[in-house]
């Protein structure tokens, strides 16, 4: 029996997930980039201001909803956020999607990550991010620290040692 195209294409994106977990890069902050600010309004209305989490490590997390490897590590941010609690901010910056969007995917998904939203990409621009997922670690006294581009296993052997080096 012949498979049809859309089945085709979901067997194909199904294949590449774990690949694409796999293919993650860490490389250090460049050296000499200031580290541009942050300050925008999560979903829930509460306003966040990178300046003002010095003393806790910070996960910086670019995403949207039509990636599906950032789609796949969400799951795993929460759980680092939980486990982590008030040791790390994990902050989830949206990327040029509508706002109506984000909110369907993030009441759909169950999240409670602080979601702040990107309309116009001016903060992920500022930060020089050009592919999703993207994540910046920063440690507790306020220096980037790790670029991570691709999916990741937050709660990884791996990823839990980057974030253990932040201290905080």
């Amino acid at each position: 029996m012949p498979i049809g195209r859309r089945a085709m294409a979901s067997l194909l994106l199904a294949a590449a997930l774990p690949a694409a977990r796999a293919q993650n890069v860490s490389k250090p902050w460049p050296a000499g980039r200031a580290l541009p600010p942050l300050a925008a309004t999560d979903l829930n209305g509460k306003a966040w201001d990178l300046s003002a989490l010095r003393g806790r490590a910070v996960l910086i997390n670019f995403w949207a909803t039509w990636c599906a490897p950032c789609k796949e590590e969400m799951p795993t941010l929460q759980t680092l956020a939980e486990l982590e609690g008030e040791r790390l901010a994990v902050l989830a910056v949206n990327v040029r999607e509508p706002l109506p969007r984000v909110r369907r995917y993030v009441q759909s998904s169950g999240l409670s990550l602080a979601v702040l939203p990107d309309p116009k990409g001016e903060i992920t621009q500022a930060w020089g991010i050009k592919v999703f997922p993207t994540t910046v670690l920063i440690d507790a006294s306020g220096r980037p620290r790790q670029v991570v581009s691709g999916a990741v296993d937050w709660t990884g052997a791996p990823a839990l040692n980057w974030i253990k080096a932040l201290g905080g």
